[in-house]
């Protein structure tokens, strides 16, 4: 059987997200390079793999999967659900949610001012550096506490989705100059020190084009 594809770009946080699971679970795939500066999203080809012209996308055999957390969801249901998704846990569900709905917004709007925008040559707005970040700095005060609580894991002893759905951006945030948003909280660092000393996450963070000096 042919090994999966994974298309995107590996700069993008999104489509990192996908290869820390891939990684995690040991499984084989192809990387295809979707180049945005170039508008390759947009072309018919791509918008076969997913309609709304936005990456990651992963093909395994016939199915096609889009949306970051979709496919990590897809891909540890087929491929290792007793690792990645013990069931039932309260817990698990309720930090996966507040990843895509608490965490990523101000996380997303910083690395992008932080990080991406100084990439491309444009400016940063401190404004929405200092609104995100104030946010953000409020949020992992929760995470803080919910750690301190006897919570290795977010979703409790074991290393679970909930934790590999943050990796990616937690990772960006911490190459930032807003990195102390994590090194200052002392159970959100060991939580961080512990999740991304894993094996499979130094294969993945090799992939990351990061450029010189961050």
């Amino acid at each position: 059987m042919a090994p999966m594809k994974l298309y995107g770009m590996m700069l993008s946080p999104n489509v990192t997200r996908v290869a820390t699971v891939l990684n995690e679970l040991g499984l084989d795939f192809e990387f295809v390079s979707v180049d945005l500066r170039t508008g390759a999203h947009k072309q018919p080809d791509f918008l076969k793999l997913n309609p709304f012209g936005q990456i990651p996308a992963l093909q395994d055999g016939d199915e096609v999967v889009f949306e970051s957390r979709a496919i990590n969801r897809y891909i540890a249901t087929k491929y290792g659900a007793a690792e990645l998704l013990p069931t039932p846990s309260a817990k698990l569900e309720v930090w996966l949610e507040v990843e895509s709905h608490h965490f990523y917004p101000p996380v997303r709007a910083l690395v992008y001012e932080l990080l991406i925008k100084p990439m491309l040559g444009a400016p940063t707005d401190a404004a929405e550096v200092n609104k995100n970040a104030a946010d953000l700095d409020k949020l992992l005060d929760v995470y803080e506490a919910h750690l301190a609580a006897g919570n290795k894991y977010l979703a409790g002893d074991a290393f679970t989705l909930a934790d590999a759905n943050h990796m990616s951006y937690l990772f960006m945030l911490t190459k930032s100059p807003k990195a102390d948003l994590v090194a200052s909280r002392p159970h959100v660092k060991a939580w961080w020190d512990e999740i991304s000393a894993r094996p499979a996450w130094a294969k993945t963070v090799a992939s990351i084009p990061l450029p010189p000096g961050v």
